[in-house]
């Protein structure tokens, strides 16, 4: 699917800037951000990507971005968070609703329900890329993401991210 949809963007003179590609739910997701040149329309590309897509069992859908703004630095230093434990309903919102007060904007975030293979029940993982501010004092933010853990009966970790990793 990658390569297929990859190879009509490559043959177009198309140039991948950003993407998100994963399983959801048994079904493969892609979310692509794409320079083309002038010429090539969000219709021209969907009617290039139709013949795979059929092919492929795929759905398309091609939407023109707006430039502004899409390059803009978050101010602040990056943060990953990761939560895991047994799911129950509102740990995302929660561990978002308190990195929102607090001033923090995520920049990625993904869940998945683990299993281990040894019987034992599903653990939920929720990873989130956050940038908190210079005025937010990372250990107090820490501190409050353990309460909630400890409220929520989940485990939290925050961790500076490196500047190297994607």
């Amino acid at each position: 699917m990658v390569a297929a949809v990859t190879g009509v963007l490559m043959e177009r003179g198309g140039n991948l800037e950003d993407s998100a590609m994963t399983i959801l739910g048994g079904h493969f997701a892609m979310m692509l951000i794409v320079e083309v040149g002038d010429e090539l329309t969000a219709t021209d590309l969907e009617r290039a990507l139709a013949a795979p897509a059929a092919q492929l069992g795929l759905t398309v859908a091609v939407r023109p971005t707006a430039d502004a703004g899409r390059d803009e630095p978050v101010e602040g230093s990056g943060w990953s968070v990761s939560v895991h434990g047994a799911d129950h309903p509102g740990i995302v919102h929660r561990v978002a609703k308190l990195l929102a007060d607090r001033g923090a904007n995520i920049v990625d975030l993904s869940t998945r329900m683990v299993v281990a293979g040894d019987g034992s029940p599903p653990a939920y993982v929720l990873r989130l890329s956050v940038v908190v501010p210079r005025t937010t004092d990372a250990e107090s933010l820490g501190a409050e993401l353990v309460a909630l853990a400890d409220e929520l009966q989940v485990e939290v970790r925050l961790r500076p991210d490196d500047a190297d990793i994607l």
